[in-house]
């Protein structure tokens, strides 16, 4: 959902991706990619003055955002052992160094006292995998955030609470992570492992019962909450999304797939309500 006032196209919505394996930059029998293929017919259709994504592969002790003014954002390929064509994706496109300045502007006018800048960070696989087949054509400008796993989950609900005015500014927030990420109980079955299940379904319902302040505490709260996350790199992401939305927004689950027996792809909208 879109409006316009004096010029800037509002909007209503933020999201939270689970980018999953970066196969899905090439692996045509992924539901999750036919879903992210599908987003600007099915999912959210108004074109966004610029993203902002908070990747769960960017973590620095600061916030960080990527300022990229003199070209294209450059496409990192922070994976091993991966096909060789995988290596030969590009998503150039252009940095966004007024939406970082600003995303630095309103941090810090909300108690983030530092900062920082990275001029030569390009975009990692968590925010251009997801990107290019969302917005394929690359030409929408992209910043993107850190993440900082040494502080909480509220820490990063607030983060997105000071960058929810940039929604104003026609800026499309996503967070881009997994609902669950444990790399070491990933298994070639179809069968999923029950935490993972029961994790899933926790977050579900707290999210669509707008239990958003038991998701932040969903160390305390969730079940098996240290298997699913044993670090929570790709988790705070969609704190962040949440807190971008508003206190008062709806959840929506948009997609919901599994990988690998344990890596979910449940992927979220929080709306506002008109």
């Amino acid at each position: 959902m879109m409006n316009t006032m004096n010029g800037v196209s509002k909007i209503h919505e933020t999201f939270y991706i689970s980018h999953g394996s970066p196969t899905l930059s090439i692996d045509e029998t992924m539901p999750a990619r036919h879903f992210l293929q599908s987003f600007q017919q099915k999912v959210y259709s108004p074109r966004p003055s610029s993203i902002l994504v908070i990747s769960g592969h960017w973590e620095t002790t600061y916030p960080t955002v990527n300022v990229v003014s003199d070209g294209p954002n450059d496409t990192i390929y922070d994976f091993y052992g991966f096909p060789k064509k995988m290596y030969q994706l590009k998503y150039p496109a252009p940095g966004a160094p007024k939406l970082a300045k600003r995303v630095k502007e309103l941090l810090m006018s909300s108690g983030f006292d530092r900062v920082d800048e990275e001029k030569k960070r390009g975009l990692d696989h968590g925010a251009w995998v997801p990107l290019m087949l969302m917005y394929p054509e690359a030409d929408i400008p992209v910043c993107q955030l850190s993440v900082q796993t040494n502080n909480d989950a509220t820490y990063h609900y607030n983060m997105g609470k000071a960058l929810a005015p940039l929604k104003d500014e026609g800026v499309l927030i996503v967070g881009s992570g997994a609902t669950t990420h444990n790399l070491r109980m990933l298994r070639s079955t179809t069968s999923v492992q029950p935490w993972a299940q029961e994790f899933d379904v926790w977050l579900k319902e707290a999210l669509i019962d707008g239990r958003y302040q038991d998701v932040n505490d969903y160390k305390e709260k969730a079940p098996h909450a240290t298997v699913a996350h044993p670090w929570p790199d790709h988790f705070y992401p969609l704190h962040v999304a949440m807190g971008a939305s508003g206190a008062n927004s709806k959840a929506e689950l948009i997609h919901h797939s599994w990988g690998l027996s344990s890596l979910s792809y449940a992927s979220y909208k929080f709306t506002v309500p008109a």
